[in-house]
């Protein structure tokens, strides 16, 4: 921005702020006119991934996110059959549009290609093809749910 003569919300930014922590998302983007703030949390190459050591840590609060992530993803009961998992960081969505029947549903086939989903990154909105072939087991996400690179996406057999 290049007008001085606008003031910021310190609050809102604050606000902003803490529910990065509280939702484990990396950035938030918010925009009203011509006013955008964008708040992003600075991730540490040198992080340290495993739970058990937390002494490595140089800051614990950068840590804690961390350790929720790690026992998220254990808590999850092991799927049958091959994940298609998420290209890119963004949301997901299961239709093509607001009110349009969903792409896929459990039990569905699907063909290798096939569009499964569209995720939204930098207001482009990218379609997901399946990466195999097969009968939908599951699907492990929500519709406008805020997806990580790598995350599974639906269950595959």
């Amino acid at each position: 921005m290049r007008n001085d003569n606008k003031k910021f919300d310190t609050a809102l930014i604050r606000d902003l702020a803490v529910l990065l922590d509280e939702t484990n998302l990396s950035e938030i983007e918010l925009e009203q006119g011509d006013t955008r703030i964008r708040v992003a949390r600075q991730m540490s190459i040198n992080a340290p991934v495993n739970v058990a050591a937390p002494a490595v840590a140089a800051a614990p609060v950068a840590a804690e996110p961390v350790a929720r992530t790690v026992e998220a993803v254990e808590e999850k009961p092991a799927q049958a059959g091959s994940s298609v998992t998420s290209p890119m960081v963004g949301t997901a969505y299961l239709s093509p549009e607001p009110g349009a029947a969903p792409f896929i549903q459990v039990g569905d086939k699907v063909s290798e290609g096939q569009t499964i989903l569209i995720i939204e990154a930098m207001k482009t909105m990218n379609n997901i093809p399946s990466t195999k072939s097969g009968t939908v087991k599951q699907i492990l996400v929500d519709d406008a749910q805020p997806v990580e690179f790598g995350e599974p996406l639906i269950v595959v057999e």
